[in-house]
């Protein structure tokens, strides 16, 4: 760590940092153009190991809990993920491009989980705060590539023609 602080101060800043960091950042992408997250973009392109999302039902079982997980940007006026609202492709395409805004801001996360490092003390504390930034994002990466792997497979079923 690279401030002397009592243990109090360390929970203090821990319990009060966290969760300021995760809706900081939450907050900001949500503010952020939609444009900016290109669902071609190497990042989010949808990769063949990926089956069309069924890899994370066959490996994380993501049915099973991903209604756990919340959708902050609700909370800051954004696009809401939780459930289809429409099948129209505009539609589709605009919650293509939030999964990918919400992909974004989870990789955003990690490392701004990490500034934690300033206050908490090594090696212990620090390898604790790498563990959550993963262990709490993890979960949030997958369902937005499985959402949007699924999306996708639904989109391209509504713009192809039937023979």
């Amino acid at each position: 760590m690279w401030l002397e602080l009592s243990n109090l101060w360390i929970i203090i800043l821990n319990a009060l940092g966290i969760p300021t960091i995760h809706l900081g950042i939450s907050w900001l992408f949500t503010k952020l153009d939609r444009g900016r997250f290109d669902p071609g973009s190497w990042v989010f392109r949808g990769r063949p190991i990926e089956e069309g999302g069924g890899i994370y039902q066959t490996l994380f079982r993501i049915r099973r809990w991903k209604h756990l997980l919340p959708d902050a940007a609700p909370w800051f006026d954004g696009f809401a993920k939780g459930k289809l609202a429409d099948k129209d492709p505009a539609y589709l395409r605009a919650f293509i491009a939030e999964t990918c805004r919400g992909e974004a801001a989870h990789y955003a996360q990690i490392p701004g989980i990490l500034l934690t490092l300033v206050w908490n003390p090594w090696p212990v504390a620090a390898i604790v705060m790498v563990v959550y930034a993963l262990a709490s994002n993890l979960p949030c990466l997958i369902l937005q590539r499985f959402t949007r792997a699924r999306l996708r497979g639904l989109l391209r079923g509504l713009e192809t023609p039937e023979s």
